[in-house]
C-alpha cells in the first residue's frame, strides 16, 4: 500500500481523535459508544458524543465518538483500502470487521508483513515532508461529495505546465467541506504536518506569527498561546464554516493541533503577506494621497463583506469583529489591506433568527473601544450594537493611514491613537475618561484639510466617531463614498495624462 493511503489513515485518526477529545467542553454528546484507540481517550471504554465511528485499514481497527460540529462528511471518506463507518445510536460502533471489498487482502507470511511494513513506515516520514500530499493530489482529485470513491478516483488536479501547484492553485482545485472557505478537513491535518517554520515575524499576547513553507510556498502560522485557546477555537470554527473568501479578509488555508516537545500547541495556517500587519507598515512607510485612499477603501470593502449577510445555498451570515486595529490587518503587494484575526467576532444570521457571540473571555483592545463599549452601555443581545463599534474603530484606522499620508511635503510619525492624551497601556477608566467623559476625539492636522481625497476621508473619520452609535456611518456607506472619491481620483488623473 502507497504511503498516501497512510497519509490518509492517520488523517482520519487524528481527526476523529480531536474530534472525541477535544470538542468544547460544554458540548455534552447524547450517544455512548465503544471507544478503543490509542491516544488514552477512553474512559472504561467508552465515550460521549453525537456520532459513533469505526475505521480499519489492514489489521488496524479504531473506534470512538465525535460532535456533529466536527464535518460529518468525514463519516464518508471510505475508499478501497480504507474503511469509515458511522452510526448513532448507542454502542452501535461494535463492528468487527470492514467488508471484504474495502480491506486489502493481507499477506499470510509474518516476515512478508514486517518487510512490507518497515518500508512503509519509513515512506510515512517521507510524505510528512510534502511528497505524500503531492502524490495524493496528482493521484486523485477530491470530489465534492467525499462519499463518492469513484467520482473522487477520476478527477485529477491540474497542473499547470507540469510544475507542482501553489497552495493557491490547490486550494481552488478542491471542493470544500461545505463552506466554501478552507481546503477540505483531512486535507487541512494532513498539510498541516508538512510545514516547515523558518522564521518568527510576530509576537502578541495571542501567541507568535512564523513564516513557514510547504510545497516551496510561503504560508503564515499563528502558533496561539495556550490562554488563548478559545480564540484559536473560535476563528477555527468559523473559518471552517462561513463562507468567508474575499480579497480584503485574509486568505484561511488550514487549522491544526500538533504536538511539540510534549506540549500542545495550535496552529492556524493562512496566507502570508511579506509586508505584514498595517500597523507595521505605517511604521516606515509614508503614502500618497491615492494610495491612503486605496488603502482606506480596502479596509472598508473588507468590512462590509464581514458586516453583509448572503442568504443563498452557500450563503454566509453577517459577522462583527470586535477587535477591529491595525494590528489585525494586512498589507498586500498591491496595496490594498486585509482584515485578519476573527478570535473575537460575533455571528448573527436575520434569517436564521440567532446570535453567536461565542464565549471567549477575553476582550477586545481598549484603546480601539467605542465610547458604549468602555462605559458598558451597548446592547449586547443586539447584533447592530457589534457593527456599530467596529465602525468606530473603523474611522481610528483611517486615522493612522491618512496621518502617514504625504501633502505639500509634511507628513507625521506614526502614532497610535489617543497617543497624546493616555499612556502606550491605557487602563479602561483612562480610556472611558478620555472618549466618554471628555468626549476626545483624535487631533487632524490642518495639511489634511488642503487635500480634497484627505478632506474626505477626515468627514467619514468624523462620522464614524459620532458618541451616538446609531449615529455613525455603516460601513456599506463609507466603501460607497470612498468608492466614488476613487472613481472621480481616476478619472482626473486620467484627464490629467490625455492633456498632458
Amino acid at each position: 500500500m502507497g504511503s498516501c493511503a497512510w497519509l490518509i489513515l492517520a488523517s482520519v485518526g487524528m481527526f476523529l481523535w480531536i474530534s472525541a477529545g477535544l470538542a468544547d467542553s460544554s458540548h455534552v454528546g447524547k450517544l455512548v459508544c465503544i471507544c478503543e484507540n490509542e491516544k488514552g481517550t477512553c474512559v472504561n471504554g467508552t465515550c460521549r458524543g453525537d456520532i459513533c465511528f469505526f475505521t480499519s485499514m489492514n489489521d488496524y481497527n479504531e473506534r470512538g465518538c465525535f460532535f456533529l460540529v466536527h464535518h460529518r462528511e468525514n463519516c464518508y471518506s471510505s475508499f478501497k483500502g480504507l474503511y469509515v463507518k458511522c452510526c448513532m445510536e448507542n454502542y452501535c460502533n461494535t463492528f468487527t470487521t470492514a467488508p471484504p471489498d474495502v480491506v486489502e487482502p493481507k499477506p499470510n507470511n509474518p516476515d512478508v508483513v514486517l518487510w512490507i511494513t518497515l518500508p512503509l513506515l519509513l515512506l510515512v516520514i517521507v510524505a510528512a515532508s510534502g511528497w505524500g500530499l503531492v502524490l495524493m493530489l496528482r493521484a486523485r482529485r477530491t470530489h465534492c461529495r467525499l462519499g463518492n470513491a469513484e467520482d473522487h478516483d477520476n478527477k485529477m488536479l491540474k497542473v499547470p505546465n507540469g510544475d507542482d501547484p501553489t497552495y493557491g492553485e490547490i486550494f481552488d482545485e478542491f471542493c470544500t467541506s461545505g463552506s466554501g472557505t478552507g481546503l477540505p478537513y483531512l486535507v487541512q491535518r494532513t498539510m498541516a504536518r508538512q510545514i516547515s517554520l523558518v522564521e518568527c515575524v510576530g509576537k502578541g499576547r495571542y501567541g507568535e506569527v512564523w513564516r513557514g513553507t510547504w510545497m516551496g510556498e510561503s504560508v503564515a502560522v499563528k502558533i496561539f498561546s495556550s490562554r488563548d485557546e478559545q480564540s484559536w477555537f473560535r476563528e477555527t470554527e468559523i473559518y471552517n464554516t462561513v463562507q468567508l473568501r474575499h480579497d480584503n479578509i485574509l486568505g484561511f488555508i488550514a487549522s491544526d493541533m500538533t504536538s511539540k516537545n510534549s506540549s500542545t500547541q495550535l496552529w492556524l495556517v493562512t496566507h502570508f503577506h511579506e509586508l505584514g500587519s498595517l500597523y507595521d507598515f505605517l511604521q516606515y512607510s509614508s503614502l500618497e494621497p491615492e494610495s491612503c485612499l486605496k488603502m482606506c477603501l480596502s479596509v472598508a470593502c473588507g468590512l462590509v463583506h464581514l458586516h453583509t449577510e448572503i442568504v443563498s445555498s452557500q450563503g454566509k451570515p453577517a459577522i462583527a469583529h470586535r477587535d477591529l486595529k491595525s494590528r489585525n490587518i494586512l498589507v498586500k503587494r498591491n496595496g490594498q489591506c486585509c482584515i485578519a484575526d476573527l478570535g473575537l467576532a460575533v455571528i448573527h444570521s436575520q434569517s436564521n433568527d440567532y446570535l453567536d457571540v461565542g464565549n471567549n473571555p477575553r476582550v477586545g483592545t481598549k484603546r480601539y473601544m467605542a465610547p458604549e463599549v468602555l462605559d458598558e452601555s451597548i446592547r449586547m443581545d443586539v447584533f447592530e450594537s457589534y457593527k456599530q463599534s467596529d465602525i468606530w474603530a473603523l474611522g481610528l484606522v483611517f486615522w493612522e493611514i491618512s496621518r502617514r499620508s504625504i501633502v505639500n511635503g509634511i507628513v507625521e510619525e506614526y502614532r497610535p491613537p489617543f497617543f497624546d492624551l493616555v499612556p502606550s497601556d491605557p487602563s479602561y477608566e483612562e480610556m472611558k475618561k478620555v472618549v466618554c467623559v471628555d468626549q476626545q476625539r483624535p487631533n487632524l492636522h490642518n495639511r489634511l484639510h488642503s487635500h480634497p481625497i484627505l478632506s474626505a476621508i477626515v468627514k467619514i473619520m468624523r462620522e464614524c466617531w459620532f458618541q451616538s452609535p446609531s449615529a455613525r456611518l455603516t460601513a456599506l456607506r463609507v466603501r460607497k463614498t470612498l468608492s466614488k472619491l476613487d472613481h472621480n481620483s481616476d478619472f482626473n488623473v486620467e484627464k490629467l495624462k490625455q492633456d498632458v
